[in-house]
């Protein structure tokens, strides 16, 4: 077994894609339209299907914005420099909403981005 995608419902698909792929580095690996049932799902990530988990963006036609409850917690992404990653998030107009840092009672590097509907990341900076 192996953990497959995450879905997150998104309301502009267009603006999730764009924050996944332009802000954070991920590709398009595919983007499906459902007329009949008034959805599109696209699905992004690092590596291809077969080879890593991906995000499941799932668009329905008629919820331009969704509650995110208090279920959920946030994606972790790993990058090489936490507060290079802010930096470029900032300078491309996305939102930092924990600054890169220590984290508290650690010593491990962290800092949390937010997309546009909402939804938190996490950036672990790589060990050396």
């Amino acid at each position: 077994m192996r953990l497959l995608h995450t879905m997150l419902r998104v309301g502009d698909l267009d603006r999730s894609i764009a924050f996944y792929t332009e802000l954070l580095g991920m590709k398009l690996l595919r983007r499906d339209d459902y007329p009949e049932g008034k959805f599109t799902l696209a699905f992004v990530g690092y590596e291809d299907e077969r080879d890593g988990t991906v995000l499941e963006l799932t668009h329905n036609w008629d919820t331009p914005k969704y509650d995110l409850g208090s279920g959920f917690g946030h994606l972790a992404v790993e990058v090489a420099d936490a507060y290079a990653a802010c930096d470029k998030i900032k300078a491309q107009g996305g939102k930092v909403v924990r600054e890169a840092g220590p984290m508290k009672h650690g010593t491990t590097v962290i800092a949390f981005v937010e997309d546009p509907d909402g939804y938190k990341i996490e950036f672990i900076q790589k060990k050396k």
